[in-house]
């Protein structure tokens, strides 16, 4: 197996003994940011399948690493919270969420969703070895080249939009900037775009942090008391996200 199919198959196979590396992490507590890992390399698998829209078998093993991501996002967003906490050395805070991280981060590793992608991972080369020999997947790289443009109008169009959503200009930059980094070879996108497409993710990233924070603070006495400090710089990561999504709609057209 070459050439394209033969890369799709190395990164998958890279990507699979990354994930059972961060399940290695989370289970030996080994460090912090071993969740994160774990997210990071779910994105890639998925910005991987997504484009071939059903061909290669890949509609069954982005299901379960799209599964996989919806479980762990709590849990990620959990961990940011108490990272933010110490930094502000605000460690009885954190403390008391400590032992929420730890009974999420168990019921993730005994999680049916991180068995069944595990079981994908494993079945999947099968069924890409069948199409490949079958002649189904010759014209598969076209097909990426469809779905890279297609995402790259529709992250333009949003960003055009005066009252766009912001959650959607969230996604649609990180599936942009995902799904070239993991095909450059069909990529249109310069390396100064993909820079700002990181940017904008980390401070698209930022805003949504605050949002996450803000709505935990309603619902946990404990943290009304910071409640007034993240509303003002939640005003600073507005600005900032207003900012670098209009130098993403200048470089992007």
């Amino acid at each position: 197996m070459s050439g394209f199919i033969g890369t799709l198959r190395s990164e998958v196979l890279q990507l699979q003994i990354a994930l059972y590396a961060c399940r290695e992490r989370l289970q030996a507590h080994t460090d912090d940011e071993a969740l994160h890992d774990m997210r990071v390399c779910l994105r890639r698998l998925r910005s991987l399948l997504k484009p071939l829209k059903g061909a290669a078998g890949s509609d069954a093993l982005q299901q379960r690493a799209a599964e996989l991501g919806r479980l762990s996002g709590p849990l990620r967003d959990l961990e940011v919270l108490i990272a933010m906490l110490r930094q502000q050395e605000e460690h009885a805070a954190a403390d008391r969420r400590v032992a929420e991280q730890g009974s999420g981060e168990t019921r993730l590793l005994a999680s049916r969703q991180l068995s069944a992608l595990f079981r994908a991972l494993d079945e999947w080369p099968q069924e890409l070895a069948r199409q490949h020999a079958g002649g189904e997947l010759d014209a598969l790289h076209k097909s990426v080249r469809r779905y890279l443009r297609k995402q790259r109008t529709r992250l333009v169009e949003a960003l055009r939009d005066a009252e766009h959503d912001r959650h959607r200009v969230r996604l649609l930059i990180k599936r942009v900037r995902y799904t070239a980094e993991a095909y450059p070879q069909l990529s249109p996108l310069s390396n100064q775009q993909l820079k700002l497409l990181k940017k904008g993710q980390a401070v698209l990233g930022d805003w949504h942090d605050h949002l996450q924070w803000l709505a935990r603070a309603e619902r946990e006495p404990d943290l009304q008391i910071f409640a007034a400090q993240w509303r003002q710089s939640m005003q600073a990561a507005d600005q900032a996200a207003e900012g670098v999504q209009a130098r993403l709609l200048a470089a992007l057209t």
